[in-house]
């Protein structure tokens, strides 16, 4: 059994990680400030150490700790343009936090959560020997963030992991949340009889991961050996439009005005994550929609 911190952990990707480290008999510490977390996703076995904001240098565990997943993040590209500098605190300022807390205490290892944003438009698929090209202030964090996790292995000797989320969904994506992921909001305005909202013209195209797949990437970068810092794609390697997403779902179509620092294409290859992680996605989209729509 180990010891291990999830910032983020009452979120969406960060309280299903929580749920799986409980079942596999992990010490499980939830660090999260609930701006975007919810009360609601807290594990009752999992020990929530009061409202804790990544922002801030408090220490809330003194004793050793054997991992760090770092998930904490405000996880917008819309709101990072809309607010620059509050996303940059969270964002790059907290991350910072969290590492120095993993070398002061002698954690064993920290997997930080990044995301597809940090490379911009490029040729697909999307590959990790590509370059950063990040288009909006969130994708630029999480490009620093990167850029931490391998500073501090090579000046600290701190292992460090980071998992380039493509388009993740599942149970708990918040629909309430103006920026939430297209599929959670579908749903969502299907449920109430609202037409399914499309920025733009709805052929710009995602890969997505379903969030349960996430989880068996994390916990397989946790017991990952290498000591070397990593970039690793979570993605299914297959992409679909926005308009076949709404079409699966079912119900009208209402376009708006594409949004600012949204990227048109993504598609990732996980031929990296097969290799390093032994990893590959088993949900397929139409049965992770299947099952989403009938919670």
């Amino acid at each position: 059994m180990s010891k291990i911190i999830v910032t983020g952990g009452a979120g969406f990707i960060g309280s299903h990680l929580v749920d799986r480290l409980i079942s596999l008999k992990h010490e499980v510490f939830i660090w999260d400030n609930l701006s975007t977390g919810k009360r609601e996703n807290l594990n009752p076995k999992a020990v929530f150490t009061g409202v804790h904001d990544i922002k801030n240098k408090d220490v809330y565990i003194t004793e050793p700790t054997d991992y760090i997943f770092h998930l904490a993040a405000l996880p917008s590209v819309p709101y990072s343009v809309e607010n620059p500098i509050e996303t940059h605190d969270v964002n790059i300022n907290g991350t910072l936090n969290i590492l120095e807390f993993a070398k002061n205490y002698s954690v064993k290892k920290v997997i930080f959560a990044s995301s597809s944003a940090v490379y911009g438009d490029q040729e697909l698929p999307l590959t990790e020997d590509k370059p950063t090209k990040p288009k909006s202030p969130y994708a630029f964090h999480k490009a620093v963030g990167e850029g931490y996790m391998r500073l501090f292995t090579e000046v600290y000797d701190l292992p460090t992991i980071s998992l380039r989320f493509f388009n993740v969904y599942g149970p708990r994506a918040d629909p309430e949340n103006e920026y939430s992921l297209v599929i959670s909001k579908f749903l969502k305005q299907k449920q109430e009889g609202k037409p399914l909202t499309i920025y733009g013209d709805g052929e710009q195209s995602r890969d997505f991961v379903y969030v349960d797949d996430v989880v068996d990437a994390l916990i397989a970068a946790m017991e990952k050996g290498s000591v070397k810092s990593e970039e690793i794609n979570i993605c299914s390697g297959e992409r679909i439009t926005i308009n076949k997403i709404a079409d699966l779902i079912g119900g009208e179509k209402d376009y708006l005005p594409i949004r600012k620092g949204d990227v048109l294409h993504t598609l990732g290859s996980n031929s990296k994550a097969k290799r390093l992680l032994n990893w590959k996605p088993k949900t397929s989209m139409e049965d992770g929609i299947r099952g989403f729509k009938a919670l």
